[in-house]
């Protein structure tokens, strides 16, 4: 009877020990599970020292604002009044500032959008008279999350399947749907994704958005361009001017989740001209530290918003109230890769501003990042006498606004082995 009595005592306390053992098993585990999404966005600073594994939770864009820190710069540069977008600018940095979530960004893309017309009259008293391109901007600010369309996620991808950690420049090009003549051009010169000297592997992608129930329908035609050519990028929210801050935000994420390597990020018109030879040369001239630091372009120092609402570049006296920080102007500039997470993160800050070029300095100086101007991008265009003379565009790195048959005709003759300059 003593050993039955001894035997069970036995199996009893084997059992416990059991229990203990996976109890704290599946605590770990538990805890494991639920900690890992809580590490989304590092310090930039920290990304470089993490195994691969951790990389592809480091580069997937969340929504928290851990590290997110806004400069001082910035702050004194956007005056606080009574002006819509300044009175969210601060209640934002009023909230980041006491550790709470800046404002909302609807993840919900079908229901982001204010449809409350009171609320938007009670807080832009002039709401009604905005131009209807305008107030569906403001009816869309909080909209930051489109359906993914037409991806490319193995873009920066090695022909193994894995990821490349050689991209040294990334064109990502703002076009839309039916831009395909001028999307060609830039795949047949400048944009071509090749391997130049020293190593250096350039990759290019196309950034569209959706076309309007009244345009004829793509679809088709983009499918085939995207499986033909592999660099095509689409999301479901309509092409507008107003919406490139939108498709520039979409960039970032892509950036930071698909190809977190590159080097550099291009962004840029599909109707400019870059000499990419001289791009290169500029950028493997750079010294380490400064090469970190990059948010070059032709710099616009002074700038201001126009109040005539004739101009497509149109900002309501009650919408924004202030000057604009300087900023490299849209047609093309050029970004370093160590920049896009802290942008990112002070993107989840920053109310969208309705001009995208504007909107990037004001992310880069809230990041603490100043524009630098370089003579070789002429958004504005060289003088109208030297515009046919080869040699001026060997040195330069841009030119703004050209026909595809112009872009061909430049690109060859730049090239070509008869031209002495």
């Amino acid at each position: 009877m003593r050993q039955v009595h001894t035997f069970s005592a036995m199996v009893l306390l084997v059992t416990l020990l059991l229990i203990f053992v996976y109890s704290n098993l599946h605590l770990e585990t538990s805890y494991s599970l639920r900690a890992g999404p809580e590490e989304g966005l590092k310090h930039p600073s920290d990304v470089k020292t993490q195994s691969p594994k951790q990389e592809t939770h480091l580069t997937t864009p969340r929504p928290g604002v851990h590290h997110v820190s806004v400069s001082d710069s910035f702050r004194k540069t956007i005056p606080q009044n009574v002006a819509y977008w300044n009175r969210l600018l601060y209640s934002a940095l009023r909230s980041l500032d006491k550790g709470e979530k800046p404002f909302r960004n609807a993840t919900d893309w079908s229901r982001c959008r204010e449809a409350n017309q009171e609320l938007l009259q009670t807080n832009v008293h002039d709401f009604k008279s905005y131009p209807a391109l305008f107030q569906d901007f403001v009816q869309g600010m909080n909209c930051r999350s489109p359906p993914v369309l037409v991806n490319q996620p193995n873009k920066c991808n090695s022909a193994e399947g894995k990821r490349d950690n050689q991209t040294f420049l990334l064109f990502a090009i703002k076009s839309s749907p039916g831009n395909f003549e001028r999307r060609q051009a830039v795949r047949e010169t400048w944009g071509r994704e090749r391997m130049y000297k020293s190593g250096l592997r350039v990759r290019t992608v196309f950034l569209l958005g959706s076309s309007s129930v009244d345009e004829p329908d793509l679809s088709p035609l983009l499918s085939f361009e995207a499986r033909r050519f592999g660099d095509l990028l689409q999301w479901d929210f309509h092409e507008s001017l107003l919406n490139l801050t939108l498709k520039m935000h979409m960039l970032l994420q892509w950036t930071l989740k698909y190809c977190p390597h590159a080097s550099f990020v291009f962004s840029g018109d599909d109707d400019v001209f870059v000499n990419t030879p001289a791009l290169l040369s500029y950028l493997q001239s750079l010294e380490p530290s400064k090469a970190s630091q990059v948010y070059v372009g032709h710099v616009i120092s002074t700038a201001v918003p126009l109040r005539d609402p004739k101009s497509k570049y149109f900002i309501p006296l009650s919408f924004y109230d202030g000057p604009y920080p300087a900023y490299a102007g849209g047609g093309g500039f050029l970004i370093s890769g160590a920049l896009l997470q802290p942008l990112h993160l002070v993107s989840r800050v920053i109310p969208f501003f309705p001009i995208d070029d504007v909107y990037a300095g004001m992310c880069f100086k809230a990041a603490g990042v100043s524009a630098e101007a370089h003579s070789g991008f002429q958004t504005f265009d060289v003088k109208e006498q030297d515009r046919e003379n080869l040699c001026v565009y060997k040195d330069l790195i841009l030119i703004h606004q050209r026909t595809p048959k112009q872009i061909k005709k430049l690109w060859n003759g730049i090239h070509s082995p008869l031209l002495t300059c």
